[in-house]
């Protein structure tokens, strides 16, 4: 009987991430944000937040064209999920100024675990409304997305 306990309440919390995931909006200022900072370069990053009681992804914070990696990196709570998108840049081997824009599902592993399925169930349909994502990365922990992650990424 006890061996039943985990497997009911993981299907609850699968029920539960399903029902959001076909619930869930994307604010129109998500869109318009990504797309100035694509087309624009009017940002250096955004940091997306999920609203549970209102279902929607909503923008959190914008950094400015000269906020740092470090400027982003603090802008990420330590114990809460967040989507994040970062305008890398970087110089080739050849010399070339590029950048890449990045992805990130920040899920660190002390977020709750309702938190930790809503965000995973909701980030291929949020992605797809970002149209002009380069790489993805996935981070539990910031090791996992320091800029030697997104240097070596980038390439």
């Amino acid at each position: 009987m006890a061996s039943s306990i985990p497997t009911a309440l993981t299907r609850r919390f699968i029920y539960e991430g399903q029902c959001c995931l076909r619930r869930m909006a994307v604010h129109d200022d998500c869109k318009l944000k990504f797309l100035e900072l694509k087309a624009k370069r009017t940002y250096r990053f955004i940091v997306f937040k999920i609203e549970e009681k209102q279902k929607q992804v909503i923008v959190e914070k914008v950094g400015e064209p000269t906020e740092s990696y470090e400027d982003f990196t603090s802008n990420l709570p330590a114990d809460e999920c967040r989507y994040a998108v970062y305008d890398y840049d970087f110089v080739t081997a050849e010399n070339c100024q590029k950048s890449r824009i990045f992805f990130i599902a920040w899920s660190p592993d002390v977020a709750r675990v309702r938190s930790k399925m809503i965000y995973a169930s909701s980030k291929d349909r949020f992605k797809r409304e970002l149209d002009g994502i380069q790489v993805e990365l996935q981070a539990t922990d910031p090791t996992e997305m320091d800029l030697d992650v997104f240097r070596s990424r980038a390439n």
